[in-house]
């Protein structure tokens, strides 16, 4: 029996396991501790109450042979599909059909399932964001695609696009052609987004290359400023170069419940091994319909559910709830003095770390902010190199744990001891 051998290509220490290990052990050292976990992107409040209502209902109609659902279609219910577009993409003059959108259990496993579809091996060139989203770039490992890791923590087969406060998070186009593009905006982990100016350069870049976006707007639902794009698809072209991905995890709770989707225009084309032009969608639907039974009946109900005008404003109450959390952080780290960027347009707030010449590690500050606060966020080196020096805090928690972990902050953290 052969196992998959890039499996043992994979980074060692990767990053939660890490963060648990070490919270493991103060909290045995502290028993006493209270621990404010401000480090994963989980909520914590309560599914709207027009989601809860509608998957009773759908509980119920599994109850009756007459309203009973056995198999669902693989791709998703039409109904909640034509719910998305006319919500989510008709408003924002994409043109999105219902038939282009795909229901999935979540957006990280369709960033992950994709490459389902894409050539063997190292075929295509990838360029990634650094920092980024570890699930990018480690399902990539695992498929093959990146090569062996080299000692600075890259893979050589993949292309690094740092992004700094000196570029505003915003990475700037590869200066060689690539195959294959991550994008995620508003940005995980830096909470930065792109205007509809940035967002037309990368089309304009794709569509100029044969490249293929991989856009992630997993937090548009988060965009305050009416001037950011919530969709690749508010750019001309991008029907031609671009699949998003969506999800209900944080804009209405369903980080346990599971619901996502994802967009594959059908004018989207790739190349098959001897050149010829293929469509991107019948490969994906098929992949789907071989490889995945499709979301419950019962969720993808609560999902619907979140287009009707009672989901609608539970929705936005959710996400106003968690944008104040991120108010609140920012306002204690910019009092406190410490540069600040991100969680104005999403949930996650992005600060340097502070400190005499250059500032603290990331592991640093957060073994300081454990053992002088007991707060746990997120070392920015682990979402790559360019990471070092920064920290993530992540507004979703309750608003009492953000209010006594700011508390803490100007209590117990001492700048002069950085």
């Amino acid at each position: 029996m052969r196992i998959n051998d890039n499996y043992l290509k994979l980074k060692a220490g990767y990053l939660f396991p890490e963060i648990g290990r070490r919270v493991s052990a103060f909290a045995a050292a502290n028993p006493d501790a209270k621990i404010i976990k401000l480090g994963i992107g989980d909520v914590t409040e309560p599914l709207p109450a027009a989601c809860r209502e509608a998957m009773h209902k759908a509980i119920d109609d599994m109850a009756d042979c007459a309203s009973f659902h056995g198999y669902g279609p693989e791709q998703g219910y039409a109904w909640l599909r034509e719910k998305i577009v006319a919500n989510d993409y008709q408003p924002r003059g994409c043109a999105i059909e219902a038939d282009e959108v795909f229901i999935s259990d979540g957006s990280k496993c369709d960033t992950g399932n994709i490459l389902d579809i894409f050539g063997p091996g190292t075929s295509n060139t990838i360029a990634v964001t650094d920092p980024v989203y570890p699930v990018y770039v480690d399902t990539n490992v695992m498929a093959g695609h990146t090569g062996e890791v080299k000692d600075n923590g890259e893979y050589e087969g993949l292309t690094y696009l740092p992004v700094t406060a000196a570029n505003g998070f915003v990475a700037p186009l590869p200066d060689k052609p690539v195959d294959v593009i991550y994008l995620c905006f508003p940005n995980n982990p830096t909470g930065a987004t792109a205007s509809k100016e940035v967002l037309a350069q990368w089309v304009a870049y794709a569509k100029k290359h044969g490249s293929l976006i991989l856009f992630d707007a997993a937090y548009e639902a988060f965009i305050t400023d009416p001037d950011v794009p919530h969709s690749i698809y508010e750019i001309d072209g991008a029907r031609e170069c671009a699949i998003e991905f969506r999800s209900f995890s944080k804009n209405a709770g369903f980080t346990g419940v599971r619901c996502a989707f994802t967009v594959v225009p059908k004018t989207l084309m790739g190349k098959t091994s001897d050149g010829k032009d293929q469509a991107i969608w019948p490969l994906w639907n098929r992949r789907q319909s071989t490889k995945f039974n499709g979301a419950s009946y019962i969720v993808q109900r609560g999902a619907e559910a979140v287009y009707s005008e009672a989901g609608k404003q539970q929705v936005a109450d959710l996400i106003a709830f968690y944008m104040e959390n991120a108010k609140l952080i920012r306002q204690t780290m910019t009092e406190l003095g410490i540069d600040v960027y991100g969680g104005e347009n999403a949930p996650y707030v992005w600060v340097k770390t502070p400190g005499a010449g250059g500032g603290l590690s990331s592991w640093e500050f957060f073994d300081k902010l454990l053992n002088e606060c007991h707060i746990v966020g997120t070392p920015g080196s682990g979402f790559g190199a360019a990471g070092e020096g920064y920290f993530r805090i992540s507004a979703f928690n309750s608003r009492a744990n953000v209010i006594e972990a700011m508390k803490r902050m100007n209590e117990r953290f001492t700048m002069a001891s950085s």
